[in-house]
Parts: C-alpha cells; sequence; structure tokens
C-alpha cells in the first residue's frame, strides 16, 4: 500500500495521461477523464469515480476494481478480463467488445449497461451481478432485476 502523498503523485501522472500498471489508484477520481488506451493491468483502483470517463482499448486486466463507479463510461474495447468489479456501478455503461473473460461480477449493478457486445461474459457472471430492462445483453443471456438497495 501506497500513503496519501504517493498516491495523489500517480493521481496527478494519470490526469496528465501516464498508464499505471500495477499502482495504487484507491479513491482516485477519473471522472469525465480520458483514459482510453492506457495500461492499467494488475491496479488497485477500488472505490474509484470513473464516471462518464472514456476507457475505450484501456487494459485493466486483473486490476481490483469494486465498489468503482463507472456510470455512463464508455469502456468500449477494454481488456476488463480477470478483474474484482465487485459492487461497481455500471448503470449507463457502454461496454462494446469489452473483454470480461473471468471478470468477478458479484453485486455489480448494470442497470442501462450495453453488453450485447462484450466478449467472454457467462450467464454464471450475470447471475450475481443485477440490472433492468434497459441492460442489453448478449443473445439468449438473462440478468437479475437490481433490488431497492443497488
Amino acid at each position: 500500500m501506497t500513503n496519501q502523498a504517493e498516491r495523489d503523485a500517480i493521481a496527478a501522472r494519470v490526469r496528465s495521461g501516464a498508464s499505471c500498471a500495477n499502482c495504487d489508484l484507491f479513491q482516485i477520481s477519473l471522472a469525465y477523464q480520458s483514459v482510453a488506451g492506457r495500461n492499467f493491468s494488475g491496479a488497485r483502483i477500488r472505490q474509484a469515480d470513473l464516471s462518464l470517463a472514456t476507457a475505450d482499448r484501456a487494459r485493466f486486466h486483473g486490476a481490483n476494481m469494486s465498489l468503482t463507479n463507472f456510470f455512463g463510461a464508455r469502456l468500449s474495447g477494454a481488456d476488463l478480463s480477470d478483474t474484482n468489479l465487485e459492487g461497481a456501478t455500471l448503470v449507463g455503461a457502454y461496454l462494446g467488445g469489452a473483454r470480461l473473460t473471468g471478470a468477478v461480477l458479484d453485486g455489480a449493478n448494470l442497470s442501462g449497461a450495453e453488453l450485447a457486445d462484450a466478449v467472454g461474459v457467462t450467464q454464471a457472471q450475470l447471475n450475481t451481478a443485477c440490472g433492468d430492462a434497459t441492460t442489453t445483453l448478449p443473445a439468449g443471456m438473462t440478468i437479475p432485476a437490481c433490488g431497492n438497495n443497488q
């Protein structure tokens, strides 16, 4: 784990365009920012804010992104394989072409998310998440409805 001063310095580098594989971005705010094409594989991005961020083709393989807010984020072609998205908010996120093989979606809110063209998503993953009538899924897949507390 890194201290707050180190996290602030890392966050400043990321906001200015740096990749950050295997780094600690705990609670970073990247809302409305573009991290397209950057490498965050293995990073700790827990409880972060990536709402309305653009992360097309970004690499998050193996990252811990539990409890992260991806509201309205664009993750087209992003590598989310083997990521921890437990409890994440992906409401209205676009995941066209995103790779979700092995991703943990336990408790993730996918209401309104577009997953129809996502790669590697399984029914078992979706069974642990929730969505709504506006969630688009790969053909033949379903998702449980979110309750009032999700």
